[in-house]
């Protein structure tokens, strides 16, 4: 039932308007019914991102039922996002075509399938968020905090407590992941988010919030990854940057003194987990700009280097998973990644997308809109991933192709809301029961 509508139209409300005229005993619509499971399934799916250790995990699970139902109840594509959708399956074709030629190995093949089914997720979360969107992103939101406190929390016992059932990788925190450098970068996004809404009063409950921000950080910390303190450090200053430029004067205030505050409260705290000999040697061993494994001609940036000409050679690439074959490592930069893994078709439409997000993202951050307020975290995550892209493989993180959908999910709404079509969340001034479960920090 998904269709793809300019502007405002709705003849896909039309065709499923005779599934709310049936109702069921208690009286209530059949649709009404369906869309409170859909919601619930669709927090539950944002909320198991974070369990990556199983698999098939139950992100995995609830991604079937989860995509059938909203598919059933109706989704839209809106034109605003065509680009970028056309650009993502074109980076599928190549890896496609790049694939043709090991389609006898079992892991090409594998990780190909994984690619795609992680485009599919990206497409649905890009038509799920163009509709309703304030609400839809509001519970992603809460969800992505909720399951952001699951991994954090989980993180730091496994710091405490190696050798449990919890993910350790030399001495630093993983918890439910099974690399500490993913653990710490999935939780930029929650840090960004709880960030904002204190500085913006967007929380009912701000000793909450700032508690689960210091969980959050502290397994930020833990992690000992220095893309994801970059990526945290980094996103924060955009999100205040962002939050300052579109606030009035005495939020200005505030935000500024907040800042001072947080800074002081972070050399605090810093200076206190520092205080640990453990974690004051390990914190000395990864702030560092490159290790051993980095440098060398047969090292990560080595590999790199001698990849490029080999591939200006290759249209075609070297396959997926190819790279490592040649170079005996994965290449940990996700622009090489590309061309190696789809060729010329593939790396191409890679930076394709990085840029268009990247524009669209931080016209999203500045120009007034109903929706400014939720690009202005989600933006600087995305941006800060693109960052670590140079350093590390980020093409089959789940929670990139989330918020890739947040963003181009945001600018189809504000596409539609500039064309007079305004967001259907705004009309709704409560949050339905169903829903009270990912209820905001």
């Amino acid at each position: 039932m998904a269709a793809i509508l300019p502007g405002s139209a709705a003849p896909m409300a039309r065709a499923i308007a005779p599934a709310a005229a049936v109702r069921v005993g208690s009286g209530a619509p059949v649709r009404l019914v369906l869309e409170r499971i859909g919601y619930v399934l669709f927090g539950l799916f944002i909320l198991f991102t974070c369990f990556t250790f199983i698999r098939p995990s139950p992100y995995d699970f609830t991604a079937i039922p989860t995509l059938g139902l909203w598919v059933l109840l109706g989704i839209r594509l809106h034109r605003g996002a065509v680009v970028f959708l056309a650009l993502l399956l074109l980076h599928h074709l190549g890896l496609l075509l790049a694939l043709m030629p090991h389609l006898h190995e079992p892991l090409p093949r594998e990780w190909t399938f994984q690619s795609f089914y992680l485009m599919v997720t990206c497409v649905f979360f890009i038509m799920f968020f163009s509709d309703n969107t304030e609400k839809r992103v509001t519970l992603a939101t809460n969800a992505y905090i909720a399951s952001c406190l699951v991994a954090a929390v989980c993180g730091i016992i496994s710091y405490a407590a190696p050798g449990s059932l919890l993910f350790t990788m030399d001495g630093r925190a993983a918890g439910v992941f099974e690399d500490p450098n993913v653990l710490g970068s999935f939780l930029t996004f929650g840090v960004l988010a709880l960030l904002r809404r204190l500085l913006t009063r967007d929380t009912r409950h701000p000793a909450l919030t700032g508690l689960a921000l210091t969980v959050v950080l502290t397994a930020v910390f833990l992690s000992f990854s220095r893309g994801a303190w970059g990526a945290t450090v980094g996103g924060a200053l955009l999100t205040i940057a962002f939050t300052y430029r579109s606030s009035a004067g005495p939020t200005r205030r505030r935000i500024a003194a907040l800042a001072v505050c947080g800074i002081i409260g972070a050399a605090l705290g810093l200076t206190a987990l520092m205080s640990e000999s453990g974690i004051a040697e390990q914190f000395a061993d990864r702030f560092t700009l490159t290790k051993d494994y980095d440098e060398g001609v047969t090292g990560r940036f080595g590999n790199q280097l001698r990849s490029l000409s080999m591939l200006l050679e290759s249209p075609n690439g070297f396959g997926p998973l190819r790279f490592r074959v040649i170079f005996d490592l994965d290449p940990h930069n996700s622009y090489i990644g590309a061309f190696a893994n789809g060729g010329w078709i593939g790396g191409f439409s890679f930076l394709g997308m990085v840029l268009t997000t990247a524009f669209v993202g931080v016209r999203l951050c500045l120009v007034a809109s109903p929706y400014r307020r939720f690009a202005q975290s989600v933006v600087p995550t995305v941006l800060m991933y693109f960052m670590q892209a140079m350093q590390i493989d980020i093409d089959h993180w789940r929670h990139v192709y989330i918020l890739l959908g947040l963003v181009w999910g945001l600018e189809c709404a504000r596409l539609r809301w500039l064309a007079g079509a305004p967001d259907a969340s705004r009309r709704v001034h409560s949050v339905r029961p169903a829903e009270r479960s990912f209820a905001r920090a």
